[in-house]
């Protein structure tokens, strides 16, 4: 039996499957998200500050926390928050960095009703000092009259 849960009151245009038929509940994720409106893709963002500047070398927890409000902000220029957010790719150069990624995205995603999401342990980022990176895509509700 699928576990589709009702269209959530904050993002009432997505619908979240926790566990289609055959497939175990995710841990801390949905296998399937799906809803209507406009698509929105963020790209991969680094543990970069406005100035360009790595924030947390060394810690990655500080770049999980710098990565995620950088997802924040690039939601929010196109209209879109995490509510609206239906997938998640985390990228990371050593998967012993996994839980301080998952605390910070639980910092910001509804834990009820999660994204779906995919890890990729990488061989390296675009410098050796980027312990991760997180892209995100998110449909946002269709404006009325759409």
């Amino acid at each position: 039996m699928s576990q589709e849960s009702a269209p959530s009151p904050q993002a009432p245009h997505l619908t979240h499957v926790a566990a289609p038929p055959g497939l175990a509940p995710g841990r801390g994720y949905s296998h399937v998200v799906h809803g209507s409106g406009r698509l929105v893709a963020v790209s991969g963002q680094l543990a970069l500050d406005e100035h360009g500047e790595l924030v947390g070398r060394d810690d990655p927890a500080a770049q999980a926390r710098q990565v995620f409000a950088n997802i924040g902000r690039c939601l929010a220029a196109a209209g879109a928050d995490f509510r609206d957010v239906v997938k998640l790719t985390f990228f990371v150069t050593d998967t012993a960095f996994l839980p301080a990624l998952r605390a910070a995205r639980d910092e910001v995603v509804d834990t009820a009703r999660p994204p779906a999401s995919s890890a990729v342990r990488v061989a390296g980022l675009i410098a050796p000092e980027f312990l991760l990176e997180v892209e995100a895509l998110a449909v946002v509700a269709p404006a009325e009259g759409d």
